[in-house]
């Protein structure tokens, strides 16, 4: 028997012991988009709301407005260009001050991106070594149309909002919408 919990559940479902109702309800169903959205950009619950609250204030669909103002984010950004390998590493790179935006230091990963604005790493960054394996690694993942990428001065300029096409649907907005307009 191995002494690590993780082992010794594998292949069990969380609550496995608890009888489950056979279909989440609608509310559930609702729920479960929402939190997969959260969890997908790494945005706490308020923030979240919050994003809600603009994207439903703007002109337009507001499914797709969220999506939107959450593929905006700057730490979203840095993952979308490749130069790091999880939205959570780029929210700590981004949190410990290694990328400029138009050549100030930036350490909010919330900024939203404008048309524009110049992504740069510090020139302090491109001494480490995690910097040296974003080169290497840059330019495998497919890149947005609405970024463009100059992989060897590992800059990027904002050319474009993200429109409705840019957005890979993770989840269905619809049932977000759904769900805080209760």
């Amino acid at each position: 028997m191995p002494k690590c919990a993780v082992e010794r559940r594998r292949g069990v479902t969380p609550g496995a012991q608890v009888p489950r109702r056979r279909r989440l309800s609608d509310w559930g169903i609702q729920l479960r988009e929402k939190q997969k959205a959260r969890q997908t950009y790494g945005v706490l619950e308020r923030q979240f709301a919050n994003y809600f609250r603009l994207a439903r204030r703007r002109p337009g669909q507001t499914g797709f407005n969220l999506m939107g103002l959450l593929e905006r984010r700057l730490d979203n950004v840095v993952y979308r260009l490749g130069f790091a390998d999880a939205r959570q590493q780029a929210r700590q790179w981004v949190l410990h001050g290694h990328f400029t935006i138009n050549g100030r230091k930036m350490d909010i990963p919330s900024y939203r991106v404008k048309v524009g604005d110049v992504l740069s790493w510090k020139e302090q960054t491109k001494k480490a070594a995690f910097y040296l394996e974003a080169v290497r690694s840059v330019g495998q993942r497919p890149l947005p149309d609405w970024l463009e990428l100059d992989k060897s001065a590992m800059t990027a300029n904002v050319g474009r909002l993200p429109e409705e096409a840019d957005i890979t649907p993770v989840v269905d907005t619809r049932l977000i919408v759904e769900h805080y307009s209760r």
